[in-house]
């Protein structure tokens, strides 16, 4: 069982707050303003304001009960419930509380800025949601749910899930209107990915060499990295070859090739693009608020 400490969990309300604080701006200040109609529910929502006068904080609120009953069986129980109900109450009311102190015409009359710059503010606000343990719930929380089956981008179950909002959005403020919501949705899910993944500060390399030993030193003495090796057979030659893998940082990937082709010219190198690395060296390997926990006997 996984044990969190207080401090973690304030942390998370936290993150959990200001996401909803960023995210309730991003509709008050950004979209709204120029019928930018934001995803998911909260997009429904202010469609039906414009619409009906509805509250926007209140349909928020209901809008999500059903959505948050798939998410209790499929992201894991209550924890990730609660941390979303939260969000999502806060959210709610910030943006009831939050829209007086606002100008109606928001900051800019430009639609296209209105996009862009609601689409990054909504997207961190999401995105520090989710590094809290919940979501901003509404679409984001089905988004979750692909992202944690199925592996899919947030960047791209975002276009999954909204489709029919954004079609919605097109019959009320016309297909201009549609055509900025692709643009913020699109912003909030890239930016959203960036939030939680970080930017591409690691770069792994596969090398190919017949002198892996000399070559693994020489990462290890003028570069401070570790390297992993094992034997490998061309399919072409039928020659067998070592094969060296190594995790570096962004800037080390010219020191890396100088040093590989110095030892060996007629080696082979493949540089991959990674986010981030966990381990020695790198990242630690546990969340801060998660203890670890005790090991036992054959696993068990």
């Amino acid at each position: 069982m996984k044990r969190i400490s207080p401090a973690a969990l304030f942390v998370d309300l936290i993150l959990l707050t200001l996401g909803a604080f960023l995210s309730a701006l991003s509709v008050i200040v950004f979209l709204q303003p120029s019928q930018v109609a934001p995803s998911g529910v909260s997009g429904v929502a202010v469609i039906l304001n414009t619409l009906i006068g509805t509250p926007v904080g209140v349909v928020i609120l209901l809008g999500n009960i059903p959505i948050q009953i798939i998410a209790y069986r499929m992201l894991g129980g209550w924890r990730v419930v609660a941390a979303t109900l939260y969000a999502v109450v806060a959210y709610s009311i910030m943006i009831e509380v939050l829209t007086p102190y606002f100008p109606v015409s928001g900051v800019s009359g430009d639609a296209l800025l209105n996009a862009l710059f609601g689409g990054i503010v909504g997207g961190i606000g999401g995105g520090l949601a989710l590094r809290g343990g919940g979501t901003m719930g509404g679409t984001s929380t089905l988004g979750r749910i692909l992202q944690d089956k199925y592996g899919v981008p947030l960047s791209s179950s975002a276009l999954y899930t909204d489709g029919a909002v954004v079609l919605l959005a097109g019959l009320v403020y016309g297909w201009e209107g549609a055509l900025y919501a692709i643009v913020a949705l699109w912003v909030t899910g890239a930016v959203t990915d960036y939030v939680l993944e970080g930017p591409s500060v690691i770069r792994t390399a596969v090398i190919v060499t017949d002198f892996a030993q000399v070559v693994s030193d020489a990462v290890l003495t003028e570069m401070g990295r570790g390297a992993t090796g094992w034997q490998a057979q061309g399919m072409y030659t039928g020659a067998t070859h070592s094969v060296v893998y190594v995790t570096v940082a962004r800037g080390q990937v010219e020191d890396l090739r100088h040093l590989v082709f110095s030892v060996d010219p007629n080696a082979f190198m493949v540089v991959g693009q990674g986010h981030s690395a966990y381990g020695r060296g790198f990242r630690r390997a546990l969340r801060a608020n998660l203890a670890p926990a005790s090991p036992t006997p054959n696993g068990e």
